[in-house]
């Protein structure tokens, strides 16, 4: 059914974000002894103190699978013939699926108990997360579907050279999962404006060489090395923090907001550097960006979800904030986007929304009622309860 408001007017909303990460934490201390690196350097040149890996019987599909369960209404019994999905489509987000072929998507809403729902993975590298939520948007705004699962996931932790502590050191293995759904325009949680884009000129910064059609089309045995990600770190140290400043300041001119007016400025977190460089050309202050690298490093297409749910258990985020977002990744890909927080607006009287405490509430839309964030007490506690805090 296609619900509308009283108007006509058809908005997509986030109604809920939920992160997951493996295992117990592997701080600098616990990394190689061959790296010949200490805290010290790691925390200087990158601004991470510890990161999450999967273990070797785990893989993208599962760390989706336990992100998007924590969501409001996917966590109890899987539905049946005589009970409708929650969700009428599935977006996975990631650069590390399953297999080359098929999809981890499909195999992911059948776990969830989605029955058939269309299902399918967007590979986007770490710009996988603003990308789904742009495709999300459209999907929900055309009155194409009511709700949609968005999940971004990556276990990096499967392709990196173990011989190789640049990348070592940075990334780290997670999830976040978004529900998006039809509500009406103004209502909290509304997906206002999107900026994405790409240079494929430069698709060698970033990559994986063997795997794919390419390299086994070549002629002659492929390189060991080829199995593994590559990134030239200066290059594209240059590429992301240009392309996500520019990206933002054109966000920012299709809201009309003014960078002072940004609540919450959330970064893909590739790295301490990036993130400050970005924050300082686009206008914001340090205090107004979230951050999860410190603990979780760099997660891919999980990262941005992973820090709103941590930002959201934490009490950072309160209805009606405004948030943007953007990120950069392999491709060349990035992307931004502007949206309200979701949840009941903030009573009378209280503090403005930087370093306010948000509470977690249900949010009002014109399709459902649900809890703006599955990082509340109850989704926390179960997190800590398992081992696996994404806080």
């Amino acid at each position: 059914m296609d619900r509308r408001d009283a108007d006509g007017g058809r908005s997509a909303l986030l109604e809920a974000v939920a992160g997951w990460v493996p295992g117990a934490p592997v701080h600098n201390e616990a990394l190689p002894a061959d790296w010949g690196v200490d805290d010290a350097w790691v925390r200087t040149r990158t601004g991470i103190v510890s990161r999450h890996r999967a273990g070797p019987d785990m893989s993208t599909g599962d760390l989706a699978y336990e992100a998007a369960r924590l969501l409001p209404g996917l966590a109890a019994d899987p539905g049946g013939p005589d009970r409708p999905p929650r969700v009428d489509a599935v977006v996975l987000a990631t650069a590390t699926p399953d297999h080359l072929c098929p999809g981890t998507a499909p195999a992911l809403a059948a776990r969830l108990g989605l029955g058939t729902v269309p299902a399918f993975d967007i590979a986007a590298v770490c710009s996988g997360f603003v990308y789904g939520l742009a495709v999300c948007h459209g999907l929900v705004v055309s009155g194409l579907y009511e709700r949609v699962l968005l999940v971004g996931a990556d276990v990096y932790s499967t392709w990196l050279d173990p011989a190789d502590r640049s990348s070592g050191v940075v990334f780290g293995d997670g999830a976040g999962a978004a529900l998006i759904a039809a509500g009406p325009p103004g209502a909290p949680g509304e997906l206002l404006a999107f900026d994405l884009g790409s240079d494929g000129t430069a698709y060698d910064l970033i990559k994986v060489a063997g795997g794919g059609a390419r390299s086994r089309a070549a002629t002659g045995a492929p390189a060991a090395e080829d199995a593994y990600f590559r990134m030239r770190g200066s290059a594209v140290y240059q590429h992301a923090v240009e392309r996500m400043t520019h990206s933002c300041r054109t966000l920012l001119a299709k809201t009309g907001w003014d960078a002072a007016e940004v609540d919450h400025f959330v970064p893909h977190q590739a790295n301490a550097r990036i993130l400050r460089s970005v924050a300082e050309r686009v206008g914001i202050g340090a205090q107004r960006c979230l951050t999860h690298l410190e603990r979780v490093g760099n997660t891919g297409a999980a990262s941005i979800p992973l820090a709103l749910a941590d930002a959201d258990g934490a009490g950072r985020l309160a209805a009606g904030d405004r948030v943007l977002i953007t990120a950069f990744g392999g491709g060349l890909t990035w992307g931004s986007a502007a949206f309200r927080w979701p949840g009941k607006p903030r009573a009378a009287g209280t503090r403005g929304s930087t370093g306010a405490r948000g509470t977690t509430a249900a949010a009002d839309t014109a399709s459902a009622t649900a809890t703006t964030s599955a990082t509340g007490a109850a989704a926390t506690e179960r997190r800590r309860e398992s081992g696996h805090d994404a806080g």
